[in-house]
């Protein structure tokens, strides 16, 4: 029989059918309550995201901002959430992945009723909901503290953080993948991190680099992010680059979703 007849059997047995959502939450549940245990992922994920942002905004007295079109409030806005992007979500999914699927809880949950899809994201739903928050709570802080108007375009905003929480959940599944241990998670999730800090604008923003450079760096998977929440705050996005950011941000997460479906690994790796 196929996983889509489980609910009729569960009926014929007398005992209530679940469904797709009821699975994910009740797994999300219990992966909230082992992710409040884990006091350094919890730490790394609630509390560096909100002191990066002051760094930016250090950095941002040594540029040239309004000869970019700039102002401190839009350079730090956009960083403050691919922060919170890339440790709330990114960083603590690979742990989370990883540290599952060698305590063998991801072998055991494929035995029962939850399909592939739905382990996944219902391991990574805590995660994805507290980048969410936070990034949020960071929009108002930083709206109010660098004195932001309200958004111009909030629909371009809202399309990069959800887009960009997506790619940060789906890449963290690509890069557990290819991590061996949980203490290993820690390292392999470095170049992604890395790359995006430098090359997506967070701390430099594309419009300061050398036009080769910031060629290349716009089809890097968060910057299509940053500049669609910076485009929002602004209004001065025209409509070509904020379809050409989505059309780059829907491209990376087809990559990464046929990745995982490719590689990613359910046992422990030896």
């Amino acid at each position: 029989m196929s996983a889509t007849d489980a609910p009729a059997r569960a009926q014929r047995a007398g005992t209530p059918a679940t469904t797709p959502m009821g699975r994910m939450t009740g797994l999300a549940r219990a992966e909230l309550t082992l992710l409040g245990r884990t006091k350094g992922t919890v730490f790394a994920a609630l509390f560096v995201p909100l002191v990066l942002p002051f760094s930016v905004r250090a950095g941002a007295k040594e540029m040239d901002l309004a000869g970019a079109g700039l102002t401190t409030g839009t350079l730090v806005l956009p960083a403050a959430i691919g922060f919170s992007l890339l440790f709330a979500v990114y960083s603590a999914l690979v742990g989370v992945f990883v540290v599952r699927r060698e305590e063998l809880v991801l072998k055991r949950l494929r035995t029962g009723e939850l399909r592939d899809v739905e382990i996944l994201g219902g391991s990574a739903l805590p995660a994805v909901l507290s980048g969410l928050v936070q990034s949020l709570l960071l929009a108002v802080g930083c709206a109010v503290l660098l004195d932001l108007s309200a958004p111009s375009a909030v629909h371009l905003a809202v399309v990069g953080l959800l887009l960009g929480l997506v790619i940060c959940a789906a890449l963290a599944a690509v890069t557990a993948s290819f991590t061996r241990t949980g203490e290993s998670a820690q390292v392999t999730s470095l170049p992604f991190m890395f790359v995006s800090m430098l090359g997506s604008g967070l701390f430099f923003p594309l419009e300061m680099m050398p036009d080769r450079l910031a060629s290349v760096c716009e089809f890097l998977p968060l910057t299509p992010v940053v500049t669609l929440v910076r485009g929002g705050w602004t209004g001065d996005l025209s409509a070509a680059d904020a379809l050409g950011a989505v059309v780059t941000a829907v491209a990376w997460t087809v990559l990464a979703v046929f990745a995982v479906r490719r590689w990613f690994r359910w046992e422990p790796r030896h």
